[in-house]
């Protein structure tokens, strides 16, 4: 007991609306249903936990996990309460602290615990009907602070690290026991195989749709997690999971999901580094930059960004290290630094051109090719144009270029592509021009589940206001305002981001 208030669980147990004693009834009713009867919690109970600070033994935490989820909607864990998970095989200093408030990065062994509970309460919320964006994301600089030593160390060896409780075994709330087995390289290879499934889908539709395929994949993964495989098992496993959870984060953050797309990014990052695999563990944190950047933080996205470069490791292939390059130049052209974003820029170039591909590229990073290179330059420079209307040619030049060399199966890349180079004809006083792309925009995007799509065709439409006396942008107008009445509405968590 730590004698002060636990602001955490209060602030939670005011968003909640119960009073102590229902809580403590609630408690007892839910520890009755998850196979402890015999728990009996009372109203000075709950006080003590809230304005004293205590820490209820186990299974207390997980229940009031699974009490807390249902009733604000969304994914809440063990360290959003402010306990400190049981079992945990040490703790760093500032772990807990309110600049590192998830208490990262976390002990070994402890990840697949997280992973297993996190996608359970998602899962449990997408059963429900419930809507998981009910929180605040992290600050960017709060987790470059907390993960840069972690992850530029070599990872601790599980067999090597100390065990005390075991959290991989217990009983986790909001989900099903999942009972430990050892699984072969066929069953991984199946695992991987539905990685590429899951991450062409989402390419080609967004991710709204097979969004909770993913997280349930992702709960399989990690119960498999919990037993200990041979080495170069465990590390493909590990891929699978990491691959899985940037998917699930990607998709999440697709369709407004934000706190919740942040945490699969941490648990990404984690995955990958338990298995050995640090270029994964750098591209899962760019993934969070980006969403920093489309969130309006470039400034912590930039923070992202050099602990993405830095903690990816010496054996980054080239073709990694450009497109990180191209995030971090989107990241300046959003604070209208020109020079910084060019300079960026032409190092993706060169780092694009040397990669002569003699080493095939990891599986996550097949996707990136000459058409995202060019799409991502011109979203960087229409960005830029918001600062220097000047730089609007130059996207238009790469937005062209990337919409030639875009291949089948990329539909929502070709709508970013479509968008930029409408914007960008919009800033260069070409409204002809920006009127046919707009158009192509808007005929593909009800194909699509991604909600970042109608969050740009929005930011294109304020640039139309300039020409609502030209008579096809007039009637562009009133389709783009007629679309976007039915269209996905940004989640509440946008508004705490």
């Amino acid at each position: 007991m730590s004698g002060e208030p636990n602001t955490r669980l209060s602030d939670l147990f005011g968003l909640a609306g119960w009073s102590k004693g229902e809580l403590a009834r609630l408690v007892n009713r839910q520890a009755a249903a998850m196979g402890h009867p015999q728990l009996a919690t009372d109203t000075s109970r709950v006080r003590r936990w809230i304005d004293m600070g205590e820490t209820p033994r186990d299974p207390v935490p997980r229940v009031l996990v699974a009490l807390f989820t249902e009733r604000l909607g969304r994914v809440v864990t063990i360290e959003d309460l402010g306990f400190v998970r049981s079992g945990r095989a040490g703790r760093r200093r500032d772990a807990g602290k309110t600049d590192n408030p998830d208490a990262l990065p976390w002990a070994p062994d402890r990840t697949a615990a997280v992973l297993t509970e996190f996608t359970g309460m998602d899962l449990m919320l997408n059963r429900r009907g419930l809507v998981g964006a009910g929180a605040a994301l992290t600050a960017g600089s709060a987790l470059t602070t907390a993960m840069h030593d972690w992850l530029h160390s070599d990872p601790v060896l599980s067999s090597d690290a100390p065990r005390l409780d075991d959290p991989l075994h217990a009983e986790l709330a909001g989900s099903d026991r999942y009972e430990a087995a050892p699984i072969g390289s066929q069953e991984i290879e199946a695992l991987e195989h539905s990685v590429e499934v899951f991450r062409a889908w989402d390419a080609a539709r967004g991710g709204g749709l097979q969004r909770k395929a993913v997280v349930g994949q992702l709960n399989e993964v990690g119960g498999m997690l919990a037993y200990r495989h041979p080495d170069h098992l465990q590390r493909r496993l590990w891929g699978v999971a990491a691959n899985l959870a940037v998917l699930a984060g990607w998709m999440s953050h697709d369709i407004g999901l934000e706190p919740t797309a942040q945490k699969y990014f941490i648990i990404a990052t984690h995955a990958a580094r338990e298995g050995g695999d640090r270029p994964r563990a750098g591209e899962a944190l760019s993934r969070a930059a980006r969403q920093m950047i489309h969130l309006g933080r470039p400034d912590e996205a930039l923070d992202l960004m050099k602990l993405a470069e830095s903690g990816s490791g010496d054996q980054t292939l080239p073709r990694t290290r450009a497109m990180l390059r191209t995030i971090e130049a989107w990241a300046e052209a959003s604070r209208g630094r020109g020079q910084a974003m060019r300079r960026a820029l032409g190092e993706a170039e060169e780092l694009f051109a040397s990669d002569k591909g003699d080493v095939p590229p990891p599986c996550w990073m097949q996707m990136f090719d000459d058409a995202d290179l060019y799409g991502m330059e011109a979203l960087a420079f229409r960005t830029l144009a918001d600062h220097e209307p000047s730089a609007a040619a130059t996207a238009q030049r790469h937005a062209r270029k990337a919409l030639e060399l875009r291949v089948g199966g990329r539909q929502r890349s070709k709508i970013f592509d479509y968008i930029s180079m409408a914007a960008a004809c919009f800033i260069a006083d070409d409204p002809e021009q920006a009127d046919r792309y707009a158009r192509l925009a808007l005929v593909s995007m009800g194909e699509t589940s991604s909600h970042r799509t109608w969050y740009r065709l929005r930011e294109m439409y304020r640039l139309t206001g300039r020409y609502a006396t030209h008579e096809k942008i007039r009637d562009l107008r009133e389709e783009i305002e007629q679309a976007l009445s039915s269209a996905p509405v940004r989640k509440s968590g946008l508004a705490d981001a």
